[in-house]
C-alpha cells in the first residue's frame, strides 16, 4: 500500500498531548502515564483509529494505547481525538513504531489485551514472519500480556485467518472463540465495534472472520 506522505504529520504528532514521544521509557510504568490502576488494551495497526476512539469512549474504565508505523495515518487519528465526540477523552494514548518493538515498549504482564484489525496478510510466504498473528510475533505479545491475556483479531482476509488459526494454535495459546461469520455469531458480534475499513466492506454484505486466542 502506497501512503500519501502529508508534511504535517511530524509536527501535528510530535505536539499532542495523547501522543507518547518516547514510548520505550514507559516500559513497566504505563499506569503512571495514565495515572490510574485500570486495565490496559494495546490495538496494533490501528489505522486511523476509528475502532480505538470507540473503544476508549464505550469502557472509560479501560486504558487503551494504539500503536500506528505511519505517521501520515496516525495524524488521522489525532485529528480525530480533537473532533468534539472524542474530545476530553483521558483514556488512550497513541503511539508512533514499528510492532516488532513491542516488547522494548511494554513490560512483562502489563497488558490485558492486545486488538488485530484487518492486518496487512503479507501473502507471499517468505513474508509469513511478518504477519502481526505469525508464531514469532505470538511469542512477542506473551511477554506483555498478563497470564489469561487476550488477542482478539478481526479480519476479511480467509487466508490468513486459517494461518492465523494455525499459528495459534502451534503456539500453544488457546483458541476461545472464532467465526467465519462475525455478524451472525450472537456472542462474538455483541458490543462489536467496527474499524473504518469494516464499516466499508461490511456495507457490501462481505463477512468477517473473528478469533479471540488466550495466551498459553
Amino acid at each position: 500500500m502506497r501512503l500519501r506522505n502529508i508534511p504535517r504529520a511530524e509536527g501535528t504528532i510530535q505536539a499532542h498531548l495523547a501522543v507518547i514521544k518516547r514510548p520505550e521509557a514507559q516500559k513497566g510504568c504505563w499506569r503512571q502515564v495514565f495515572g490510574n490502576t485500570n486495565p490496559i488494551h494495546i490495538e496494533i495497526g490501528m489505522g486511523k483509529g476509528g475502532f480505538l476512539l470507540n473503544m476508549a469512549l464505550t469502557h472509560p474504565g479501560i486504558n487503551y494505547v494504539g500503536i500506528e508505523r505511519y505517521s501520515s495515518v496516525l495524524l488521522r487519528a489525532v485529528e480525530k481525538l480533537d473532533m468534539e465526540d472524542y474530545r476530553g477523552l483521558q483514556n488512550i494514548r497513541f503511539v508512533c513504531m514499528d510492532a516488532r518493538n513491542v516488547g522494548e515498549v511494554f513490560s512483562y504482564n502489563e497488558a490485558e489485551k492486545i486488538y488485530l484489525n484487518f492486518s496487512d496478510p503479507w501473502p507471499k510466504a517468505r513474508h509469513a514472519k511478518r504477519r502481526l498473528t505469525s508464531k514469532e510475533f505470538l511469542a512477542r505479545y506473551e511477554k506483555i500480556l498478563v497470564p489469561g491475556g487476550q488477542l482478539e483479531f478481526k479480519t476479511d482476509n480467509t487466508e490468513l485467518f486459517n494461518f492465523s488459526l494455525e499459528q495459534v494454535r502451534e503456539a500453544g495459546w488457546t483458541i476461545d472463540r472464532y467465526t467465519y461469520d462475525l455478524y451472525h455469531h450472537e456472542i462474538l458480534n455483541k458490543g462489536n465495534i467496527m474499524t473504518e475499513y469494516e464499516e466499508k466492506f461490511s456495507a457490501k454484505g462481505n463477512p468477517i472472520n473473528k478469533m479471540i486466542a488466550v495466551r498459553k
